[in-house]
């Protein structure tokens, strides 16, 4: 089976020591080396294992000729667009399981209308974790708060509204948040 472990690593610019500490179970970056270079054999439960630790699906790692690539054609830095050195690819970002999606249907603060923010689900014990991005938080009879977490006080979450000059508003007790992760917007 010819894999393409090595290209989606590139491409979602880890190393190899990234990948096998976000392995589950870690292994060592060799391990990951040799799975790459085909010297060891990739079996389904290492493609699956790799697969997570890069987050895409276990499909992308396989190169069954059906996929069609987007080449990267340009690097883009402080000095503007150069050739890149060695050419590469992008991967498509997936959904994950355990994800939300936010529409933005009118422009406010750093997000457009058209624009799709894409959530990780967080449960309460993991809220700190959100502490200065931004959240989606349910509140009651349907309704959300979307906005900067800019604190949080026993079982409060303090939020301010994407746009300028909003007041902070205060969530109690919320059963979950979901974390902004993924901007996908077209221009």
């Amino acid at each position: 089976m010819i894999t393409r472990i090595r290209e989606v690593r590139k491409a979602r610019g880890m190393t190899l020591d990234d990948v096998a500490k976000a392995c589950t179970p870690a292994t060592t970056p060799q391990t990951i080396g040799r799975l790459e270079t085909g010297t060891r054999t990739v079996s389904v439960g290492w493609l699956n294992r790799i697969a997570a630790a890069l987050g895409v699906d276990a499909s992308d790692l396989v190169d069954h000729g059906e996929r069609a690539d987007l080449a990267v054609a340009a690097v883009l830095g402080a000095n503007g667009a150069s050739a890149p050195k060695r050419g590469g690819i992008v991967v498509a970002p997936k959904a994950q399981e355990g994800q939300v999606a936010v529409k933005v249907t009118a422009s406010v603060g750093d997000y457009r209308a058209g624009d799709e923010i894409w959530c990780d689900m967080l449960e309460p014990g993991e809220f700190g974790r959100a502490l200065n991005r931004d959240v989606l938080v349910p509140r009651p009879a349907g309704r959300f708060l979307f906005g900067r977490l800019i604190g949080r006080e026993d079982n409060k979450l303090h939020l301010l509204p994407p746009g300028a000059g909003g007041r902070q508003s205060v969530v109690s007790d919320p059963a979950w948040a979901a974390v902004a992760v993924r901007l996908v917007r077209s221009l």
